[in-house]
């Protein structure tokens, strides 16, 4: 993220841009909430004729795309301009038709932001990996998604590791 990106890079504004963000309007998903601090968030996906497939559910695309950007976005908020941060790699599993409004809820904890900041303190790659359930209105399982991202600390904020000051 960029210095002047970071300025405005509040929960209020990321969860009102992505909520008039074309694919996101146009499929009927919406971020009804988005904690303070980034880390947690829970997204619906209405159910509207224009999102179904030939069998009446829920498109798997909308499907999909309700859980593609979320991460990021959250960790961008919690780790700033320091870090990269982006998608690497996604999966999704089908479980059962989603023939009502879906939800997903994303939470960041402390234990995976230790972990990050860890394992990128001297500049390595680090590939988190996340895992969604989206569920209907009845809290079912509709899809699992399975997520890696791909985090790694920015050159001007990395700690110098031992063997380097060794060889200086």
């Amino acid at each position: 993220m960029s210095p002047t990106l970071a300025k405005i890079y509040t929960p209020n504004t990321v969860r009102r841009v992505l909520n008039l963000w074309p694919p996101f309007w146009g499929a009927g998903i919406k971020i009804t909430e988005l904690s303070d601090d980034f880390r947690y968030c829970r997204v619906r996906l209405k159910r509207r004729w224009w999102n179904q497939n030939a069998n009446r559910s829920q498109y798997g695309g909308s499907i999909f795309s309700l859980t593609d950007p979320i991460y990021s976005m959250m960790l961008m908020g919690v780790l700033g301009e320091q870090y990269y941060v982006w998608d690497k790699q996604a999966s999704i599993d089908f479980i059962k038709p989603g023939t009502s409004e879906l939800h997903a809820e994303f939470v960041i904890s402390n234990d995976v932001l230790d972990e990050i900041q860890r394992s990128t303190l001297t500049g390595d790659k680090h590939f988190p990996e996340f895992v969604t359930h989206v569920k209907n209105r009845h809290g079912d399982v509709v899809s699992t998604i399975e997520r890696t991202l791909y985090i790694r600390k920015k050159a001007q904020f990395r700690e110098q590791s031992s063997v380097k000051e060794s060889l200086q």
